[in-house]
């Protein structure tokens, strides 16, 4: 019994802090239904690295009275597949890139300009974080938060040795869940209700030759790839899970990346990503701001969207439903999900499923190369 008193007494607020954070983000999960796959496992291993000698993370212990490292299994997985290699977020991108369609943006591709609308927050809440006094590396990493995508700011965060990362990770992945509250909200604030009631007219997916369906995702990477050689990985991934599905003779390899390696890999990821949640590193004042700032970069891209198409309608004859221009952002297709549930709620009779799918994909590519951007400059600016 006593060796269990002594544990109990290890336990600190900062760690029980951290349990009712995991309790949170369990609940947010099961209870609200908010990005289950990924919630879920964090929050529970959030609890799992913050109890007292977790052996889910690395301890030193005496054998023998020789002092060795037993390695945790949560620890062991963020060093070897996101610390040093990032080849988890790297797989996820396989199996997004699998589900995505890029038919109806190839068949309208004037909405690419709405997934780089939808990303001025980024650079608005790194310029944001500098003035707050966080580094440049640190500022860059909070501000792809705006870009909806958790595999990316994994990636951008732990490239530019972020000290944040665990408070950045949770940021994003939290708003993430939380599009259908924070979307409609800035939506409402931006637009009239005879402006949400515009109705578009309903387009039929042209069918795209399968030539330019295999093309595309080579070409997208071959130009990202040119323009921002930082941004190869991010890109390159997320297009050779859509070559896989659009060159028709993989198609058993498709399924399974769409289904079984994405669901597998996003619980492994949750669970890995807890591993920057321990209480010491978590609970601190830059967290609050981090939680702020992300909010804002989300924010910001969400209207800047909503903006853009209200800008557009300044000059079009046939006028455009502003509240798709906030599908820009890159949370595919919850975005799109969204917006088409608050059409159907101003007007039972309006839909604007394919508008808003075509301008949340371009969100996902927009989201890509503006996060390899940042990268390469921000790179660029360190090593000057």
């Amino acid at each position: 019994m006593g060796f269990i008193i002594e544990n109990i007494s290890q336990i600190g607020w900062k760690d029980c802090v951290m349990y009712v954070v995991g309790i949170i983000l369990i609940y947010l999960a099961i209870k609200k239904d908010y990005e289950p796959a990924l919630l879920l496992p964090m929050g529970f291993g959030a609890i799992l690295v913050n109890m007292p000698l977790s052996g889910a993370i690395d301890q030193i212990m005496m054998m023998g009275g020789v002092p060795e490292t037993v390695h945790g299994p949560i620890q062991w997985l963020y060093d070897t597949t996101i610390a040093s290699s990032e080849i988890l977020p790297l797989l996820l991108f396989i199996g997004i890139g699998a589900m995505i369609d890029f038919g109806p943006l190839l068949s309208r591709p004037y909405y690419f300009f709405f997934g780089a609308a939808s990303h001025f927050g980024i650079f608005a809440a790194l310029t944001i974080s500098i003035l707050l006094g966080f580094s440049m590396n640190d500022a860059a990493a909070i501000g792809i938060i705006g870009a909806a995508d958790g595999p990316t700011t994994i990636l951008v965060a732990n490239l530019l040795k972020s000290k944040y990362v665990g408070p950045i990770l949770v940021t994003a992945f939290s708003y993430m869940a939380l599009v259908p509250i924070i979307q409609p909200t800035v939506i409402k604030l931006l637009t009239t209700k005879k402006e949400r009631k515009i109705r578009m007219a309903s387009l039929a997916d042209k069918d795209i030759p399968r030539a330019v369906r295999v093309i595309f995702p080579i070409s997208v990477t071959i130009i990202v790839g040119i323009i921002s050689p930082a941004a190869v990985s991010l890109i390159g991934f997320l297009m050779f899970g859509n070559l896989i599905r659009e060159c028709t003779v993989l198609r058993s390899l498709s399924e399974t990346a769409q289904n079984t390696l994405a669901n597998l890999i996003t619980l492994l990821l949750g669970i890995t990503v807890a591993f920057t949640l321990q209480a010491e590193k978590f609970i601190q004042v830059e967290t609050l701001m981090i939680l702020g700032l992300g909010l804002v970069a989300f924010i910001l891209n969400t209207a800047g969207g909503v903006i853009f198409a209200k800008f557009l309608n300044l000059f079009l004859k046939t006028k455009l439903n502003p509240m798709i221009g906030a599908t820009g952002i890159s949370a595919f297709p919850m975005s799109a999900r969204v917006i088409q549930k608050m059409a159907l709620k101003e007007d039972p009779e309006n839909i604007l499923l394919m508008h808003a799918v075509s301008a949340n994909v371009s969100g996902q590519v927009a989201s890509v190369a503006a996060s390899g951007l940042v990268l390469s400059l921000v790179l660029g600016y360190l090593a000057g």
